[in-house]
């Protein structure tokens, strides 16, 4: 029997001994690495605070609401102001398939792990990184990928995103699952990850692709929405439509095999096309665009000072009354956020409710687009097809079209950057001239793309029709449509607030109240003769308007205004004088500046439509002037009410001689001026209202009102030097008034708007409903002329 000599180990209990110590080693210098790792990540990475994951930071689309709402309840959205077009949905609005499809993709233990699935990173470590399959899917959970989009930043190597990245999104996700739940994990996801075309979040993606609300979403939809984030150029519908298609079938193959849906759905959806109603949601997308750009312009206007005012100290003390009465002027630089700094309109996610109804606004952007394209740019290029100098009419001075078109070189984007480059004029003026390629727009052939000198582009554009619409409601004073032109891609200049232009004979009927609110009658007569006024040194008389064989007789005041005679309202302004025009214009909201001389009678002055339709308004509302109410209130992103505005209203005329006026102004609809109105759109109901057309026809007018909805429409040219020669084309009742006949025609064919033919207007007591009266002799006819009235 051998003997063991003492002092030696057996060897097979030394190897033992030495594995377990290895092996001992090697946990603990594992332990130390993840802890040293761990610690270095904390140290120098960045592992948000409870704070921030309470409040993380993204980039959050300011969203413009209309006043009406969608079929499931939702107020519908106007468009966005945004860097990133991101708006956030909670998880009750997201549809059940958008759900199960990024369950059934992405991480299909999502419930039941705690933020990192292990049985994940194992298949990762086995069958990716040992056994080379990039196809076993990736080991990033939910709250992972979250994490990634939320918190962490890019890693630029594979090396950095191993060593720092990782660890840093593990923490944070364990942390977010410590403090949301998972249903706000999940619509946190979704709200976060980019979609491609501008669109970030789910809200974003459903309308950019589908047209739709989140919850709207079909399973096909929403399974081709989920599988998109993986890669959203490579998966774009837009571009790669076969790879979207695979991609979306690979998301169907997912959810049938968890049991989301049956095999036989997905089999039945995969063989269906992707079917798209794709808008690229910019800030041109959506409706209302320059409702939208004049929210901007308004809430981001600073405190007046009077330096910038220069010698204008008039505009001074309006914009600082302005600015200390009206809430919403200024709103951006009055308001300040919780820790002090100023809200950001592309940024900070606010939510601001309009009173514009979306069905009536797209009412008068489609009327503007009918009238315009179908009728009246094919007459007016006709026109144009026979001057010599184009597109100023004929027998215009040569030297005054060459000082409009330097004028207008000189205002553009184009001469201002030469200039700053420190280009000579003769540089410059050699620019102008050399043909460039561009796209134009064409109201028959859409985005036109030629190659143009940017001189003749000016031409081209001074001959473009513009028209802009307003309609407010009467009592409410709420704006339900605004269209500032005829396209804010091309036109960005705002018609209704930013332009004023020469009013012509639609200042008249305020001519008129003035009569009314001294106890007159519209059957009231006066001599029809031709007015001189006394004007310094010399006199001055308005042309006479009617047929000879109705000078010198009686005729009424009613008769007057309907067939818009500058003899009747010369009289009145005789009577009571411009000063008591003006205070009268004020009185019932108008704020341009305005000269005291006789021919304000004719609407020789420049104001905006928005003043003008604002101030007609007054009649409908039984003499209340109720200031145009556009924003109800603003919300933060989370739905705090930050601000609610009031309408502001003051009594401006009495109700009687608002009414009287009414009264007046039918007789305008049914067999003046505007008896167009009746005999090819609205034969019946009660309307009221006045054609405009000013000097060389340069600008048509039509402001009219029924009982529940006011409205009123321009139509010119970007400069007043351009114009129909012919006052039949160019008058305001060919110009304007059959955009608002359309438009109110689309209204009254629609239910649910509750504008009818049976409305009424309200009668005051004591006043007449109706007055007969006629015009001339006792046996004379009230209706004499059927010419369109002009300055």
């Amino acid at each position: 029997m051998t003997k063991v000599k003492k002092g030696k180990k057996h060897p097979a209990k030394s190897h033992i001994k030495t594995g377990i110590r290895w092996f001992w080693i090697l946990v603990a210098t594992g332990l130390g690495a993840v802890i040293l790792l761990f610690t270095t990540v904390g140290l120098f990475g960045h592992i948000p605070s409870f704070e921030e994951l309470e409040n993380p930071k993204s980039n959050l689309a300011t969203q413009i609401f209309a006043d009406d709402k969608d079929k499931s309840g939702k107020h519908i959205v106007l468009g966005t102001f945004h860097v990133e077009n991101r708006s956030y949905v909670a998880y009750d609005e997201l549809s059940p398939d958008l759900v199960n499809a990024l369950i059934a993709t992405e991480d299909i233990r999502f419930y039941g792990h705690s933020g990192i699935d292990f049985y994940s990173l194992g298949r990762v470590v086995v069958k990716t990184i040992l056994g080379g399959d990039r196809r076993s899917g990736g080991g990033s959970t939910i709250s992972q990928q979250l994490a990634l989009n939320l918190f962490s930043e890019r890693a630029t190597n594979k090396f950095r995103r191993a060593l720092w990245q990782k660890p840093a999104e593990w923490i944070t996700a364990v942390k977010l699952e410590r403090n949301y739940t998972k249903d706000e994990i999940i619509a946190m996801y979704f709200n976060t990850v980019f979609y491609g075309s501008n669109a970030y979040g789910i809200r974003a993606a459903a309308s950019t692709y589908f047209g739709k609300h989140p919850s709207q979403l079909t399973t096909e939809e929403a399974a081709m929405l989920v599988g998109l984030v993986n890669a959203p150029t490579m998966y774009s519908p837009i571009r790669n439509y076969e790879r979207a298609v695979a991609r979306r079938n690979h998301v169907l193959s997912q959810m049938a095999k968890y049991d989301f849906i049956t095999q036989l759905v997905s089999d039945s959806l995969k063989q269906l096309p992707i079917t798209l109603t794709y808008q690229m949601q910019d800030h041109l997308a959506g409706q209302a665009p320059y409702f939208r750009d004049m929210l901007r312009r308004i809430m981001s206007m600073p405190q007046p000072k009077l330096v910038r005012y220069r010698d204008n100290y008039a505009a001074y003390q309006r914009d600082s009354a302005t600015w200390a009465s009206d809430p919403f002027y200024g709103w951006l630089n009055k308001n300040l956020k919780p820790d002090g700094t100023r809200y950001d309109l592309d940024r900070d996610g606010l939510k601001i409710y309009t009173t514009i109804d979306s069905r009536i606004q797209r009412y008068a952007e489609e009327a503007v687009v009918e009238h315009l394209k179908n009728d009246l740019q094919p007459a007016f290029d006709a026109e144009l097809k026979r001057r010599q100098y184009f597109p100023f009419p004929n027998g215009r001075s040569h030297k005054l079209n060459e000082q409009t078109i330097r004028q207008a070189m000189v205002s553009s984007e184009r001469y201002r950057v030469m200039k700053q480059q420190n280009e000579s004029e003769k540089a410059i003026e050699a620019a102008f001239k050399r043909p460039v390629r561009m796209t134009v727009f064409s109201w028959q052939r859409g985005n036109v793309d030629t190659l143009m000198s940017p001189l003749d582009s000016i031409l081209y554009y001074k001959a473009v029709l513009r028209a802009s619409v307003m309609a407010i409601e009467p009592h409410t004073g709420f704006v339900r449509a605004y269209v500032g032109g005829p396209n804010y891609f091309y036109f960005k200049y705002d018609n209704v607030r930013q332009s004023r232009r020469q009013v012509g004979s639609t200042i008249k009927p305020f001519l008129y109240t003035l009569a009314m609110q001294e106890g007159r009658s519209p059957c009231d007569r006066v001599l029809n003769v031709q007015q001189t006024f006394i004007v310094g040194d010399t006199t001055w008389a308005p042309r006479t308007t009617e047929r000879e064989e109705w000078i010198g007789k009686m005729v009424t005041l009613k008769w007057g205004l309907t067939n818009s005679s500058n003899n009747i309202s010369a009289y009145l302004m005789k009577q009571f004088g411009p000063e008591a025009l003006i205070s009268m214009l004020h009185k019932m909201g108008v704020q341009s500046d305005l000269l005291p001389v006789p021919s304000l009678c004719l609407g020789s002055c420049d104001i905006s439509l928005y003043e003008m339709v604002g101030a007609y308004n007054t009649f409908p509302s039984q003499g209340m002037f109720i200031e145009p109410f556009f924003v109800m209130n603003i919300k933060d992103k989370d739905d705090n009410i930050l601000t609610t505005f009031i309408s502001h209203k003051r009594e401006a005329i009495s109700k009687a001689a608002a009414y009287r006026t009414v009264n007046l102004m039918q007789g305008v609809v049914n067999e003046g001026t505007a008896r167009r109105l009746r005999t090819r759109y609205i034969p019946e109901g009660q309307v009221a209202g006045k054609t405009g057309t000013t000097n060389d026809q340069s600008d048509g007018w039509f402001i009219g009102y029924m009982p529940r909805l006011t409205a009123g429409v321009w139509v010119g040219c970007e400069s007043p030097e351009v114009h129909f020669e012919s006052l039949a084309l160019g008058g305001g009742g060919n110009m304007a008034l059959p955009i608002w006949g359309l438009f109110m025609k689309k209204v009254l064919a629609d239910s649910r708007l509750n504008v009818q033919t049976t409305d009424l207007f309200d009668v005051p007591p004591g006043v007449p409903e109706a007055y007969s009266c006629t015009g001339g002799d006792e046996d004379g006819e009230l209706y004499a002329t059927g010419n369109d009235d002009f300055f």
